[in-house]
Formats: C-alpha cells, sequence, structure tokens
C-alpha cells in the first residue's frame, strides 16, 4: 500500500495538480482503502460504486464533496491504474443559491470586534481586497506592492496571477502588524512563523468575530469576499474591472452580484417615473 500510495502520489504531482487538489485525491483515495480496509487495487466495480453510494445517503455528504471523491477514484483507477472503471454518481441538483451580502455596516461590526491585531488585519485584507481564504493565507511580504497600491496574487484559482487593491487604511493596519508580529515567509503565519496560517484557523477567526459582532446572516470569510464585490457594484463600479479584481474566468460569475445588490436595485428610477419628468 506504501508503494502504491507514493507511486500515485508521484503520478499527481506530475500531471501538475494543485498541492490542494492532490492531498484532496490522495485523502479520498486513502478513505475508500480504509472503508473496506484492502489495498484499492483489489477493490470491485461494485465495492467502489457501493462506497459511494455510502457517503452520498448514509454519511450524507454534500454532491460537491463527494464530487470529489469521484474525481479522485477516476483518476486513480482509470488514468493512473489503467483500469476503467463503471462507477457514478447522481448529477448535481439544480440549486440556484443567491450569495448573501452583508451591508457595509455590519462588515465594520464584524471586522472591528476583533481586539486582536492579526484577526483584525487578516479580515481587512479579505474584505478591503476581495480574496478567497486560500489566497489570503498564502500571502507573502512580497505580494504587497507599496508603490503601486496593489497585491499580487499568485495562482489563485485556476492558476492565474491577478492584482487587486491595496487600500490605504489596510496598509496602515498591515505596518502595524508588520512592527508588531514581524512576520517572516508569510504574512498571515500559523502556530510557527514557517508555516501558514491553516485555512480551518482563519475561518474560526471570522466566526468568532461574527458572534462577537452579533451578526447572524451570512456563512463564512467568503462571505467577506462577496461583500467586497457587491459594495463596490453599489458604489459605481463596473463589471468588467470586479471581474479583473476577483480573479473571475467568466463575466457570468461577476454578474450574480447585479442579483444580490438591493441597494443598486433601489436606485434605478421606474420607467412610470421617468415618463412623469
Amino acid at each position: 500500500m506504501t508503494e502504491l500510495r507514493h507511486a500515485f502520489e508521484r503520478h499527481l504531482i506530475l500531471k501538475r495538480y494543485s498541492p490542494k487538489t492532490n492531498a484532496a485525491y490522495m485523502n479520498a483515495v486513502e478513505s475508500l482503502a480504509k472503508h473496506y480496509w484492502l489495498p484499492p487495487d483489489r477493490l470491485t466495480d461494485s465495492q467502489i460504486q457501493d462506497y459511494l453510494y455510502y457517503l452520498l445517503k448514509k454519511r450524507g455528504l454534500a454532491w460537491s464533496t463527494c464530487n470529489v471523491h469521484f474525481s479522485a477514484i477516476k483518476c486513480f483507477y482509470d488514468d493512473f491504474l489503467r483500469k476503467p472503471t463503471t462507477v457514478s454518481i447522481p448529477p448535481r441538483p439544480r440549486q440556484k443559491q443567491i450569495s448573501i451580502a452583508l451591508s457595509e455596516e455590519e462588515v465594520k461590526k464584524i471586522i472591528f470586534s476583533c481586539t486582536n491585531l492579526k484577526h483584525r488585519a487578516l479580515l481587512l485584507t479579505v474584505y478591503s481586497a476581495g480574496l478567497r481564504v486560500s489566497e489570503v493565507v498564502n500571502l507573502e511580504p512580497v505580494h504587497i506592492e507599496r508603490s503601486r497600491k496593489m497585491i499580487r496574487i499568485e495562482q489563485g484559482k485556476g492558476r492565474k496571477d491577478r492584482y487587486t487593491l491595496l487600500s490605504d487604511q489596510l496598509l496602515g493596519t498591515l505596518e502595524e502588524y508588520w512592527r508588531t508580529y514581524q512576520p517572516d515567509k508569510w504574512i498571515f503565519f500559523g502556530r510557527t512563523k514557517s508555516k501558514p496560517m491553516p485555512i480551518e484557523t482563519a475561518q474560526q477567526i471570522y466566526y468568532n468575530a461574527k458572534k462577537k459582532a452579533g451578526v447572524t446572516r451570512g456563512r463564512g470569510i467568503h462571505t467577506l469576499r462577496h461583500c467586497f464585490a457587491t459594495h463596490l457594484l453599489e458604489h459605481g463600479t463596473s463589471c468588467h474591472i470586479i471581474k479583473r479584481l476577483m480573479g473571475h474566468q467568466s463575466i457570468r460569475t461577476t454578474a450574480r452580484y447585479l442579483h444580490i445588490s438591493n441597494e443598486t436595485i433601489s436606485k434605478v428610477v421606474s420607467p412610470l417615473d421617468m415618463l412623469s419628468q
């Protein structure tokens, strides 16, 4: 099993998957093997299909999570072992969920409920630059381009580099944070300065701040990224500029924020009122 594991890990690296995908695929195949306590290359299609059913129906995992397991299994058997499987999972249910954007006042309450400078700086960075949580925990000092008032994001989602905003207020907070914590390789480090802050820790910082602020709407720390886009839209920034700042591949993704910007909707003048002018 150890040799097989190392060989599969090498296969994923050579396929140039991201480290996050590599870890997810390795864990998925390992979980499958532990479920039956058998090496994965000895399992039948029927056993694999039963396992996917177990994840979806018995454990009640989300379709997206099950799809990660399914993709890992297909990669392991079809691509790595060259033993194509016939396993499948049901098509994704059609769900249209509108992202929840908090008001500017709610965002302010959440961020400034943090008395810990490191936590406040983290949340300010996510909101003021519209970052994904994986992007903020992987920020390095070299990514902060003070002279250009920009933050460089390297290899974000889709392995794309981009630039986003560096606000004056955030720069001031980061300078204070730097003097206090003296970070090394990673701006927001974990237990030691040699490793970045775990994503789960960043999420928990947001949940704690949200609870302390008494804000009940919204979901995880990704909500601050939604608020970045929505609030820019409400202040008249074009969708095309927001698309570049967010790192979206398609303008359709950015256009979702048109549906959640209630303030923008409220400013639209009815054609009846136009006629009466």
